[in-house]
């Protein structure tokens, strides 16, 4: 695994507790200082930019992820309900493709928080090493 790769999961790993960005930031700054030389915090950096998507729809499932798979979710709940109650294994399919699709959006974005927290702490370390007198 490459430092690409743990980085991004040490972010998802800090995705995963209730904290400010700025503290997520701060313990994420920590563990890359002591990690990660700085030659390879830029070659992640440059790695990063040019991967995170700048699109609409993209930085709206990174923002908005859960209220985006919603309606995906509900496709799938309304396709196992008629599917019970009518006695349709047809409407089954609904519900495997509505939960297929709401769980793949809500891991993009996760996957695209992540990638931008990291994206975020490399700027923050970067900043403190040209203002070393930054609080």
């Amino acid at each position: 695994m490459g430092q690409y790769e743990r980085l991004v999961l040490m972010a998802e790993d800090e995705l995963t507790q209730y904290s400010t960005d700025a503290r997520k930031i701060e313990k994420l700054r920590q563990k890359i200082g002591l990690s990660v030389s700085a030659a390879e915090q830029k070659q992640v950096k440059a790695a990063l930019e040019a991967e995170l998507p700048q699109s609409g729809l993209s930085k709206l499932v990174e923002d908005q992820r859960q209220a985006i798979a919603l309606p995906f979710w509900g496709i799938a709940g309304l396709g196992l309900l008629f599917g019970i109650s009518f006695s349709q294994p047809i409407d089954f399919v609904a519900t495997v493709i509505g939960a297929i699709a709401a769980f793949r959006i809500q891991k993009w974005g996760w996957q695209l928080q992540a990638k931008r927290l990291v994206l975020q702490t490399l700027d923050d370390i970067e900043d403190r090493v040209r203002n070393p007198d930054r609080p």
